[in-house]
Order: structure tokens, then C-alpha cells, then sequence
């Protein structure tokens, strides 16, 4: 032993790896020498753990439907909104491309812990408030980056954020009931940190159009945290009785529409064989020999759908329907 107190000195340390070096020396002697690992930093978030994204994305298209359906009512206009994929990043990746000034609100979504974001563009911003003084939703342009908003400007982003959390609230309600609340504002997203920058987000983007050339979008960002302790909720299949009750009234209004649509029917008696020579041969008057079948065969555009027998009804003629054609007998 070393006299310094460590276990072996700088000589049986060289003279052990020389050892291990050219073979005298056997490595992997021990236990479980065979065990699979798997590295795994303590210091930083395993995005692998469970967190279900699909159940984000169908989560994301009920907060459109009802976010839509908010602007609705208050723009008297019907904007365009489309999602994008849900991404999971760290915080600092998501932070570096965004430039002020934004409308960045920092809010609590009850009963997650801890704060997610919601950011609004300004190109929308000033496209709602022009909308909503009876304009056409034009934007003012590029802002300077240390342009804050006015309290009319403000106004509208609070009436957004209002749309946001009741439309968020419906879009939750069938893995979880939720509240919402606005914590604070910044305009710089640099001084809005719900996380550490290497921690995890789970960032959701809405792109939205207002008239006929103004386009922006809207975030929300959930910190990764938040959605792993209900991660069991999100594998779960995400189902409300409103989304049944969308889904039957949608198809009773298709059935419905459908029901004026026109098709070709034709009843057909029998089916025969000539060759070309025989059909130039053919003339008025001439005879074409068939077996009687059971019944006729209806078809409607084309598919065979029935069978029926043909005979007259008053002074016209008329099948009667026998039964119907399964696929199977096509």
C-alpha cells in the first residue's frame, strides 16, 4: 500500500494495467459480468418515459374546434387554424429561435404542477384588433424589439388568453377537469424560465390566419415534468360522451345529405356471349336465345346490390326486390 493512503501505489497501478494489458491479468471475472445496461444520465430528462404525445395531439384537436368556435363569436369572422406535432425539446431549444417582442403568458394549469406557457404572435394580435374594430385583420408589420404593447392592445390579448384557457379547459376535460390561471406577463421571452434549459418541453403550435394574408402562430408549452406524474391518464384511450355525440350527429347529417345523391340503377335479365362476327351478322328481326334465371340482377352504379324479379306494375314495367346481394356473393 502506498505510504500517501492510497490502496496501491503509482507503481502497482502501472504494473497492473501492464498486466490487464498482455493477458496475464483475467478481466470480467466477477458477477454478472453478462447483465445488460443502459447508460442513463441522472442529470438530464429521458423524453422515453412514457409521456404519450398521441394523447396530446387528440387533446389539440379539440382546443382547435373550441378556439376556432371562441374567435367565432368574437371576431364575427371564421379564422384559419391548423396544428402542427407535438415536440418534445429542451426549454433552451425551444427559447432560441423566438425573438421579442411576443405576448408570453406564464400560467398555472390546475392540478399540473408547475407553470406552462401560452405565446401569441403579434401578427395576430394586431390582425384581432383590427378585425375586431371592423377592419380586415391587418397586421401593423414588424415591431421594434423593445416596443411593449398598448393597454388596447393588451386588452385583446387578454380577451385571446380568455378564448385559450376556456377552449384548453374543454380540450382537458375528458382525461382531467382543469383550471386556469394567469400568473404573469413578459413580452421578452428570455425572462419567462418555467424550466431549466436543458429540462424538457412538450411544445404544441397552432398556425393560424386571419383574413387573407395574415398568418402567425400560438404555442403552449407544458414543462415535461408537469405531464409525467399523469402520464397514466394520457395512455389511457381519450374518449367523451361530447365527442360521441359529435361523431352520431355528424353521421345522421351525412346520411341525411347523402340521401339526395343520384345513381344509375339497372336490372339485368341475363348475360350472353357473341363473338363479333356473329354480332356484325345481326339483324332486325332476329332472334337472341337465353336461359330464363331465377331473378334479375339489380345494380346501382354499377355494383350488384339485388336480386329481383321483373314484371310489370299498371301499365309499366317494374321489378319487385327478392333480396339483397352480400359482397361475398359478387
Amino acid at each position: 500500500m502506498a505510504a500517501d493512503g492510497n490502496l496501491l501505489s503509482t507503481e502497482e497501478l502501472g504494473a497492473l494495467t501492464a498486466g490487464i494489458d498482455d493477458g496475464t491479468i483475467e478481466v470480467d471475472t466477477g458477477i454478472n459480468t453478462g447483465a445488460q445496461v443502459v447508460r442513463h444520465d441522472i442529470a438530464s430528462e429521458d423524453s422515453s418515459l412514457g409521456v404519450n404525445t398521441g394523447a396530446i395531439d387528440m387533446i389539440n384537436e379539440r382546443f382547435v374546434r373550441h378556439f376556432r368556435s371562441g374567435l367565432v363569436d368574437v371576431l364575427r369572422t371564421t379564422p384559419k387554424m391548423s396544428q402542427g406535432e407535438v415536440s418534445t425539446l429542451p426549454f433552451s431549444e425551444y427559447l432560441t429561435p423566438l425573438e421579442a417582442p411576443l405576448s408570453v403568458n406564464i400560467v398555472r394549469l390546475n392540478p399540473m404542477r408547475g407553470y406552462s406557457l401560452m405565446v401569441i404572435e403579434p401578427n395576430l394580435i394586431f390582425a384581432c384588433l383590427d378585425n375586431f374594430f371592423g377592419g380586415f385583420g391587418r397586421s401593423i408589420g414588424e415591431l421594434p424589439q423593445g416596443r411593449l404593447f398598448t393597454p388596447t392592445e393588451n386588452s385583446i390579448i387578454n380577451l385571446l388568453v380568455d378564448i385559450m384557457f376556456a377552449s384548453l379547459q374543454e380540450a382537458w376535460a375528458p382525461v382531467m377537469p382543469m383550471s386556469c390561471e394567469r400568473v404573469s406577463t413578459e413580452v421578452n421571452p428570455q425572462f419567462a424560465q418555467i424550466a431549466d434549459e436543458m429540462d424538457l418541453v412538450v411544445w404544441s403550435q397552432f398556425k393560424m390566419s386571419i383574413g387573407d394574408t395574415v398568418e402567425g402562430s400560438v404555442d403552449i408549452v407544458y414543462p415535461y415534468g408537469a405531464l409525467k406524474p399523469i402520464r397514466d391518464l394520457l395512455r389511457s384511450r381519450v374518449q367523451t360522451g361530447d365527442d360521441d355525440a359529435s361523431t352520431s350527429e355528424w353521421s345522421q347529417q351525412l346520411k341525411t345529405a347523402s340521401g339526395d345523391a343520384k345513381l344509375d340503377l339497372n336490372v339485368t335479365l341475363a348475360n350472353i356471349k357473341s363473338s363479333i362476327g356473329e354480332i356484325e351478322r345481326w339483324k332486325d328481326g332476329d332472334l337472341l336465345y337465353f336461359s330464363n334465371p331465377e331473378h334479375a340482377t339489380v345494380r346501382v352504379a354499377g355494383t350488384p346490390m339485388f336480386l329481383a324479379d321483373v314484371g310489370t306494375s299498371g301499365p309499366q314495367a317494374a321489378v319487385r326486390i327478392v333480396d339483397g346481394i352480400s359482397p361475398a356473393k359478387n
